[in-house]
C-alpha cells in the first residue's frame, strides 16, 4: 500500500507550513516566465493569454510567438529542470534547485539570449506585498524538489477534476489554468452579462488590469497551496459580483470565509474523503448552483444537458 503523504499517491498531502520558504521562490520564478508569457503572447478576454497550464510533468506555456518561430518554456518537475524550446530545434535547460530568485532569472535571460530570444520584462513582481524585482532578490533562494514535485501531483488531480467540471458547461468558460500572480490554478464559468467594474485590485497590480480580468459575471473555482497569508492547501469558489445569498448556501465541508468573500474546502478533507474526486467535484457543483440560481443565470442554456441512452 502507498502511504498517503506519498507523493506517488493520488491526492497527496503536504503540510504548507514545510515547504512555504520553497513556495515563496517557486511563486517568483513562474512569474519570471509568466511575463515572458505576458510579452509574447497576444492578448486574450480576461488575461487568458498569460496562465501557465498543467502537463504531464509540470506547468508550461503552451507555444509562444517570437519573430516567426514558436518558443515554449516548461517547468518540469519531474526530472527538476526548466526547458526553453523552439520551433527551429534549439533549447537550453536551467536546472531547478536551491538558488535565488535574481539567479533564476539572470540564468534564463542569459540563456534565452543566447537562443536569439529578446524579451524585456518588468521585473516588479505582482500581487505579492513587499516584493523587489526579480533582479536584486537575493532573499528567496529556497528549493525542496520533493515538496514540488508533491505539490505538482496535487496540481495534477485539481486539474483533471476542474476540467470534468469544466465540460458540463456550455457556455462562455475559461480554460483550465495556473495563474502565476497569485499562484492558483482556477477555472471560470460564465453568465453572458457585463459586470459592474471591480474597484479592488493586488499590489504591484493597475486597476484596469482587474477590471479586464472581472469585465464579466462569473462563478469561479480553483486551488491554491496555502500561500497569500491562508496557511493551508485549499479549494476555493466565488461569484462576480457576489450575488445576494450566496454566502447563506449550505455547501457540506465548506465554510464561508467573509475576509476572502469565498467559500473554502479544505484540501486535506477533499484527500482524505472517502471518493476525492466526488468530494471536489460536489463542491464545485453546489458553490457553482449557489452562485448561478442566486443571480438568476439562464441555466437551461449554459449548462450541458445528460444525453438520453
Amino acid at each position: 500500500m502507498v502511504p498517503q503523504n506519498s507523493p506517488n499517491k493520488p491526492w497527496p498531502l503536504l503540510d504548507y507550513s514545510a515547504w512555504a520558504d520553497t513556495c515563496a521562490t517557486l511563486h517568483l520564478w513562474t512569474q519570471i516566465v509568466g511575463k515572458i508569457r505576458l510579452a509574447l503572447a497576444p492578448q486574450v478576454n480576461h488575461w487568458w493569454n498569460t496562465p501557465l497550464y498543467v502537463t504531464a510533468r509540470g506547468l508550461t506555456t503552451s507555444a509562444m510567438p517570437y519573430q516567426g518561430r514558436l518558443l515554449q518554456i516548461d517547468f518540469d518537475f519531474v526530472h527538476q529542470e526548466l526547458t526553453a524550446r523552439l520551433s527551429d530545434g534549439r533549447s537550453d535547460r536551467v536546472r531547478l534547485e536551491p538558488r535565488s530568485v535574481a539567479d533564476f532569472y539572470a540564468d534564463l535571460m542569459r540563456r534565452l539570449r543566447a537562443l536569439g530570444v529578446e524579451v524585456p520584462i518588468w521585473t516588479m513582481p505582482v500581487e505579492i506585498p513587499d516584493a523587489v524585482p526579480f533582479e536584486q532578490d537575493h532573499a528567496n533562494a529556497s528549493y525542496d524538489a520533493d515538496a514540488v514535485l508533491t505539490f505538482w501531483r496535487q496540481l495534477s488531480d485539481a486539474d483533471r477534476v476542474f476540467n470534468l467540471f469544466r465540460a458540463r458547461f456550455v457556455g462562455k468558460s475559461s480554460p483550465v489554468h495556473f495563474f502565476w500572480g497569485s499562484f492558483d490554478l482556477a477555472v471560470t464559468r460564465f453568465s453572458g452579462r457585463a459586470a459592474p467594474p471591480i474597484q479592488s485590485t493586488a499590489p504591484n497590480l493597475a486597476l484596469w488590469v482587474m477590471q479586464e480580468a472581472y469585465s464579466h459575471e462569473e462563478s469561479s473555482a480553483g486551488f491554491w497551496p496555502g500561500n497569500g497569508g491562508y496557511g493551508k492547501a485549499a479549494f476555493y469558489s466565488y461569484g462576480y459580483p457576489q450575488p445576494e445569498g450566496f454566502a447563506q448556501a449550505k455547501i457540506d465541508g465548506a465554510t464561508y470565509d467573509s475576509t476572502l468573500g469565498e467559500f473554502v474546502l479544505p484540501y486535506d478533507a477533499v484527500a482524505t474523503s472517502a471518493s476525492p474526486d466526488d468530494t471536489l467535484m460536489n463542491f464545485l457543483q453546489a458553490t457553482y448552483e449557489a452562485a448561478a440560481i442566486n443571480a438568476k443565470w439562464d441555466r437551461a442554456a449554459l449548462e450541458r444537458r445528460e444525453r438520453e441512452a
